[in-house]
């Protein structure tokens, strides 16, 4: 990237400073939802690791900051964005290897590998929405491939016994259980903004081949109080473990009770 090019960027902090990341400063940015999903997936040192849209690599390099020595790849259609992923994995120092590809049309090297987890945030709305004044987020947050695609690829290149973990609205998870239905048992956290609040979105973590029962676990509340009162966080406890400290989500943990 030119300096020219970088007076479009941010370089933006996450888990407290332990990543940071540049990315689009008109476009699609990554925000909370890959810090929940990386927190969430229960991966150990020297597993292989896929992330299918993986934007500019938040979600991986917040897995990598996590959990030591794993090998990390993501596939990202838009090239652009392909590109910041690599340059923000230099920088941290992660070991994120990304393709500029769909993802349903993976390269014969990932289309013959099996990976111990799959992670992804797909596109939240239909092709029927709204457009995005700027076509990089609207191409990110648009549902141009299908769900159904993005769970089957993910459940295809993920090992048997392995972990499919996506963050997704709360209201497109009747589609999400369809596409993991007889393939991987289920578990589901709930992530409200506020006590009392509607859960307006689900991290569900699949196991493949997995027959234990669905489990639909108490919603994770993010913020303190009815509302913000003046500048600040107001992370609950829990998130803000999460979102500063390295914190994780053990969703299997939690199903256990």
């Amino acid at each position: 990237m030119t300096e020219s090019k970088d007076a479009d960027l941010t370089r933006d902090a996450f888990l407290g400073g332990h990543v940071r990341a540049w990315q689009p400063r008109v476009g699609y940015r990554a925000a909370t939802d890959p810090v929940f999903l990386a927190a969430s997936v229960p991966a150990q040192a020297g597993q292989k690791v896929l992330e299918l849209g993986c934007g500019v690599g938040v979600a991986s390099m917040c897995l990598a900051a996590r959990v030591p020595a794993l090998s990390l790849h993501g596939v990202e259609v838009q090239a652009d964005y392909a590109a910041l992923a690599r340059r923000n994995a230099a920088e941290n120092g992660a070991d994120l290897t990304v393709v500029a590809a769909d993802l349903r049309a993976l390269p014969h090297d990932l289309r013959t590998r099996s990976f111990d987890h799959v992670i992804a945030n797909p596109p939240y709305y239909t092709a029927h929405g709204p457009a995005a004044q700027d076509a990089g987020r609207d191409r990110a947050l648009r549902e141009e491939t299908p769900l159904a695609d993005w769970l089957d690829v993910g459940l295809r290149r993920v090992r048997d016994g392995g972990y499919l973990s996506v963050i997704h609205l709360t209201d497109r998870l009747p589609d999400i259980l369809a596409g993991l239905a007889s393939r991987a048992s289920a578990v589901v956290l709930p992530l409200a903004a506020r006590a009392q609040r509607p859960a307006r979105r689900v991290i569900v973590q699949a196991r493949k081949g997995g027959r234990s029962p669905f489990v639909l676990l108490p919603p994770l509340v993010i913020h303190q109080g009815d509302h913000h009162r003046g500048d600040g966080e107001y992370f609950t406890e829990p998130v803000r473990a999460i979102m500063r400290d390295l914190g994780a989500l053990d969703l299997a943990k939690m199903a256990r009770g």
